[in-house]
């Protein structure tokens, strides 16, 4: 007796489709043998599966069982077997006559045989329907998730009794309607019009939503750092549906779509602390999983105490931060993540905070400054498109009743901005000015005269880099783009100017 269905495997953000293959034989002593190169959680969910199916009434063979999970050099690590497995042995021994064939089974059992939720379901209902499959088998807690594919039923269960139920004819289970995805406008916490003061920082982080720029912030203790990238989310323009997409798939893989979550409709913010471990930061592990710069995708990366993380840590983002992909490599293979996010970065002017500072005295050794400071190394700083000093806030200011700008207002030329970069864009896979390679700079970022003799001479006052020099143009392609200029000017190019300065160790 022989049948096969077919479920699916994650490998990266994308899902893989397996076979599962039942095989029971007439004769020989009862043993149940799973193969297919399956980890310690697919070899034991032969036990799974063998309560789950004496606790939902049905009959389990005391036979020479097989289950094979084909392509068997793939290695597999996942629970979410064990359903697919269930319904096979079940129809292998003429328990159920329906027909699987065009049906992918994804979800994990309990012992009573109650179906669990399964990271990464997007991610299979785009295999399902990739692979023209008509339906899709899952837990239920997991069906609006899927129901935002389009072209496929999604039939959710609580348990396996239920599902048998449905395939015998003896229970009605009507498939999930299609999730809409709203993407609209949402109230955040914080609010620009909160900060006090702190103009320039304000229009830097403007300039820096609307192209999708990197920034450093450097201030004392207080002055406004953490609240300013707080804030910065609520500035962005909401994700496109594309968007949406992409992001809820590394959600749903990192298995953080909970309590009833379908979707990320909202830009991800992440602020891992400064303890934070190389792998935490880029992914990887055992099982290869996204760290933070992957989650981040779309959105925002903060990293409060820069210099406070581990060097490995910073000198490691020096590639995603250049390719917007990070490659992570392991034995067992080779797995690409996205992560275009925008970086913002905070740190103190010196260790006790105060370098620089009117109101009170740095009491840093000269050796101290200098050690601090080279711990974010030029490399990774000349990745900064903006590097914005952000003083203490005078008190005038600071006791003010007056509001300054809302984030709505902020948000609604952010949205112009980024329309515009849009229609420049169309029809490549780049949403932002940050994204231009050398040829879109070539293309949209040319400059008059009088603005290369203004850009020759800063190089060499200010020993730019190549990199620099690119960043430069895209920066001030961004801020003639909120200015509704389709000519980047001289003001432009002078403004893009004042954010490149970057402290030296000479």
């Amino acid at each position: 007796m022989f049948t096969k269905l077919t479920s699916g495997a994650i490998l990266g953000l994308n899902s893989i489709p397996i076979d599962v293959e039942v095989d029971i034989a007439s004769q020989g002593l009862p043993s149940f043998t799973l193969v297919g190169l399956g980890d310690r959680a697919v070899e034991e969910s032969k036990e799974r599966v063998r309560s789950a199916i004496r606790n939902s009434g049905a009959d389990f063979p005391s036979k020479r069982i097989t289950v094979n999970l084909a392509p068997a050099d793939l290695p597999k690590d996942s629970s979410s077997f064990d359903l697919a497995i269930a319904l096979g042995l079940l129809k292998a021994t003429g328990q159920i006559e329906a027909n699987l064939e065009d049906t992918l089974v994804i979800g994990e059992l309990s012992l009573d045989g109650t179906l669990r939720p399964v990271s990464g379901v997007l991610i299979h209902a785009i295999l399902a329907r990739d692979l023209s499959l008509k339906r899709i088998f899952l837990p239920i807690q997991n069906v609006t998730e899927a129901a935002m594919v389009s072209g496929i039923e999604v039939y959710g269960f609580s348990n396996l009794a239920q599902t048998v139920k449905f395939l015998m004819g003896l229970e009605l289970v009507t498939p999930e309607p299609q999730t809409e995805l709203e993407v609209d406008d949402v109230e955040y916490e914080y609010d620009f019009k909160d900060i006090k003061g702190q103009e320039q920082a304000k229009r830097a982080l403007e300039i820096a939503a609307s192209g999708g720029h990197n920034v450093i912030l450097k201030g004392p203790p207080g002055a406004g750092k953490t609240l300013l990238a707080r804030c910065f989310p609520s500035i962005l323009p909401p994700l496109t549906e594309e968007e949406v997409l992409e992001v809820t798939k590394i959600y749903s893989l990192s298995g953080f779509l909970s309590g009833g979550l379908s979707a990320i409709t909202r830009r991800p913010f992440r602020s891992p602390h400064h303890t934070a471990s190389y792998v935490g930061i880029i992914g990887g592990g055992n099982t290869i999983r996204p760290g933070e710069v992957t989650l981040a995708h779309r959105g925002v990366l903060f990293l409060d105490e820069f210099p406070e993380f581990g060097r490995e840590v910073l000198e490691s983002l020096r590639q995603p931060l250049e390719d917007r992909v990070i490659s992570i490599s392991r034995a067992s293979g080779t797995l690409k993540f996205p992560c275009q996010f925008i970086l913002l970065a905070a740190q103190n002017p010196c260790p006790c905070g105060f370098l620089g500072s009117l109101n009170r005295n740095c009491i840093c050794m000269p050796g101290q400054i200098l050690r601090y400071k080279k711990r974010v190394s030029g490399p990774l700083l000349d990745r900064m498109d903006i590097h914005l000093e952000v003083p203490a806030v005078e008190v005038d200011k600071l006791t003010s009743n007056i509001e300054g700008e809302d984030s709505k207002s902020i948000r609604s030329r952010v949205k112009m901005a980024r329309k515009i970069q849009q229609e420049r864009f169309k029809g490549t896979e780049i949403f932002t000015n940050s994204e231009m390679s050398n040829s879109q700079i070539k293309k949209f970022c040319s400059l008059d005269p009088e603005g290369v003799l203004l850009l020759k001479a800063a190089i060499t006052k200010m020993r730019l880099s190549a990199r620099s020099y690119h960043r430069i143009l895209k920066l001030s392609r961004t801020i003639a783009d909120l200015g509704g200029s389709e000519e980047i000017g001289l003001d432009h190019l002078s403004e893009s100017l004042t954010y490149r300065f970057q402290d030296t160790y000479d």
